[in-house]
């Protein structure tokens, strides 16, 4: 028996049910995909329902306004996909005649969609014979065939794309394609991979010289930096300010409140002779959280949010949006912010 017996025989009997792959509509195959990247199906399952509900198809996801994607989006990080979905989106519909494309060379043309996300759409939606290389088609076939090569290097990506191309079933590639990938998913995994019940276990060469926790390998660290975000929720009556971050940095399009951002950790009373210095108004303290880490994928936050009472906005109203502490579930804001006011009241 070939790789994609093999394979595609552990697929059959070991698969989970998931609803994307319950259908041959690029449009929702695009919906999962993106989503997927960076998120666990169990994380991104959710999601997935929640936007084939509110967008039945790609008009309706056009339609929408960029802001309710985002709010929609909350929680789900990387938020440059969901900003390029719209994008594409718009596109199809404006430029396409909202037909969305099935084939790979169209596929690869649009916003946000490379060469794993075009092979994936083109073999699901219309069987066109192009292997998927994901990070778990990386791991899978780094143990099984033992290649070391780094799989972030260009010479690394080339071997493992060739190498899937070759083991393809070209009979049926869209079925190949989700076989290795839900291998890697739940059987070949990052960590404590089920050896014991692998089916390849008897050609694993990973396995066979134990170097499971070794590959795949990769050449660049991940280089992160460090900063230490001050919230500033200012408190008049029932109304706060806060404002779009517009330029091109983390969370991009979001919304939070006003921010003092420093290299280095500031104690309290440096923060406040700071605000006292620039805020045009009096305040007082109500309350102070410690700093909350919050990791990124390339960097670390240090946060706390401050809450300071005024007897007025009108002296922010010019930079910031004033609204009701009512109306914040109506924004989106990036999920440290949104994990303080959904375990915060606010009188």
């Amino acid at each position: 028996m070939d790789f994609k017996d093999k394979i595609m025989g552990w697929y059959g009997v070991h698969h989970r049910k998931l609803p994307w792959r319950d259908t041959t509509d690029p449009y929702k195959i695009w919906l999962s995909e993106i989503i997927l990247q960076q998120t666990r199906v169990q994380q991104g399952l959710p999601y997935y329902l929640k936007f084939t509900e509110a967008f039945p198809t790609i008009t309706d996801f056009a339609n929408a306004s960029e802001d309710y994607i985002l709010k929609l989006w909350e929680g789900l990080g990387y938020y440059s996909r969901a900003r390029n979905m719209y994008k594409t989106a718009n596109h199809i519909v404006e430029k396409l005649g909202s037909e969305f494309p099935k084939s790979y060379a169209d596929l690869i043309q649009l916003k946000g969609i490379g060469d794993y996300t075009a092979s994936a759409i083109s073999s699901f939606s219309a069987n066109e014979i192009h292997a998927v290389v994901d990070g778990n088609v990386f791991r899978v076939l780094s143990r099984i065939y033992g290649i070391s090569t780094p799989i972030d290097s260009s010479l690394g990506k080339k071997e493992f794309k060739n190498l899937a191309s070759e083991l393809i079933c070209s009979n049926n590639p869209g079925l190949f394609n989700q076989s290795i990938m839900e291998f890697g998913a739940i059987q070949c995994t990052p960590k404590n991979p089920k050896c014991e019940s692998c089916p390849f276990q008897d050609s694993c060469l990973a396995f066979a010289e134990n170097k499971t926790d070794e590959l795949p390998k990769k050449k660049n660290t991940i280089k992160q930096r460090t900063r230490y975000f001050d919230y500033i929720i200012w408190v008049h009556k029932n109304q706060t300010t806060i404002k779009k971050r517009t330029e091109k940095d983390i969370w991009q399009n979001l919304f939070d409140f006003p921010l003092i951002e420093h290299s280095v950790q500031k104690d309290e009373q440096q923060i406040i002779d700071q605000l006292n210095q620039s805020t045009p108004t009096s305040f007082t303290v109500i309350s102070i959280t410690a700093p909350i880490k919050h990791i990124l994928s390339h960097q670390k936050l240090w946060v706390r949010f401050w809450r300071l009472k005024v007897t007025d906005l009108d002296f922010f109203k010019n930079n910031d949006l004033i609204v009701s502490f009512d109306e914040l579930d109506k924004y989106a804001f990036p999920k440290v912010v949104d994990n303080y006011l959904s375990t915060h009241e606010f009188e």
